[in-house]
């Protein structure tokens, strides 16, 4: 215990080496540093040594500056993390040192119309972890007073390990969508696309009971790895009809939920086609800006298909999410895949762009 002016009340034993941090100065511009000055908290705020790390999607648009919207320069982002408490700011409650927590990393205001219509996931000022403040890819990493305040840092059980909590935060991304379609028991479920996005959309059909997941994939290790997720069929649509495998397994209906967990434009007419009237329809995966899609609206409107997007999540299903992955209700180890050292987050970065693995992850 410390009464003096700092603020720092708590401290863990910290290494005396300065800290390495993946920095972006800039689209195409990023390094690891290693000496870039450990973070230093105020009252109310947390220290987290960051353990595991994970790359996603949107980071890689972050660093080669095809997403630029909320992204400063220079900053570290990350937003996919995991760690353990080292330092405690004065007056926060409710943690101790040494608590492995993962990090909701999106803060909604809670006071916007689209907060006050129960849509904080599209807050309108909404602040996150690897934007406004500095992210996961660092080996510390502070975690704001308004992230505390809101309950966004989750504390983590032992048997939970650092690599599955930090794939937490895109497996509430994935919740948020499949309860948009309102996907639920006996669905027959099509997901385009078995990167690590989709998955998880995989697990978390079968976890809602969904009579059939169809899952539609080019690369033969990813088709595989949607079996050992749980997936019934798989199918590469370069060499097989997907429309006519839909149509033998749900007697020419067609599917009742399609999750779309990849971003070709050019997809989504041949894919909507699959849907049986009345079905449902995610957009999940972010799209290349500027690149239309050449959408037929009458198959939408004839259909009346429900075509819905997905943007982050709630903290409600980020909380959901973790409680499955605490209880063993989802199995996240295949999905990850390969695990780099901070220094080397070039070649992380690499593999990520090369689609030989899945889930690629950093520790200090």
């Amino acid at each position: 215990f410390n009464d003096t002016a700092t603020t720092e009340i708590y401290t863990l034993s910290l290494h005396d080496a300065l800290p390495i941090s993946v920095v972006l100065e800039g689209p195409n511009k990023f390094h690891a540093v290693n000496d870039y000055p450990k973070p230093e908290i105020k009252a109310g705020e947390m220290l987290m040594k960051m353990e595991r790390a994970a790359i996603c999607g949107t980071d890689i648009r972050i660093l080669e500056g095809t997403k630029t919207k909320d992204v400063r320069y220079p900053s570290v982002i990350g937003h996919e993390m995991c760690g353990t408490i080292v330092e405690i700011g004065d007056g926060v409650e409710g943690f101790e040192l040494g608590d492995k927590v993962a990090v909701a990393n999106v803060i909604p205001c809670g006071c916007c119309p689209m907060c006050r219509r129960g849509m904080e996931n599209v807050c309108m000022n909404r602040q996150a972890i690897g934007y406004e403040f500095d992210g996961g890819f660092a080996e510390y990493v502070r975690l704001p007073e308004v992230a505390i305040r809101k309950g966004n840092i989750v504390k983590l059980p032992e048997h939970v390990s650092f690599a599955e909590g930090a794939v937490i935060e895109p497996l509430s991304c994935c919740l948020r969508g499949q309860r948009n379609v309102d996907l639920k028991f006996n669905d027959n479920v099509l997901i385009v696309g078995a990167g690590p996005i989709g998955l998880m959309h995989v697990l978390l059909a079968k976890a809602a009971g969904a009579r059939r997941v169809i899952v539609s994939e080019l690369n033969e290790y990813r088709r595989n790895k949607a079996l050992e997720c749980g997936a019934d069929i798989v199918v590469d649509s370069t060499k097989e009809d997907l429309e006519a495998i839909v149509k033998r397994e749900t007697n020419g209906l067609g599917m009742d939920v399609i999750i779309m967990a990849i971003g070709v434009p050019a997809l989504i007419t041949p894919t909507i086609k699959l849907a049986r009237k009345g079905g449902a329809v995610s957009l999940f995966a972010g799209f290349v800006k500027g690149v239309m899609a050449d959408l037929d609206p009458n198959i939408i409107h004839y259909n009346e298909l429900k075509v819905t997007g997905s943007s982050a999540y709630k903290r409600q299903d980020y909380l959901d999410a973790a409680e499955m992955v605490i209880n063993g209700y989802l199995d996240l180890k295949p999905i990850v895949t390969h695990t780099y050292k901070i220094e080397d987050f070039q070649a992380a970065y690499e593999m990520n762009k090369s689609g030989a693995g899945l889930k690629i992850e950093i520790e200090p």
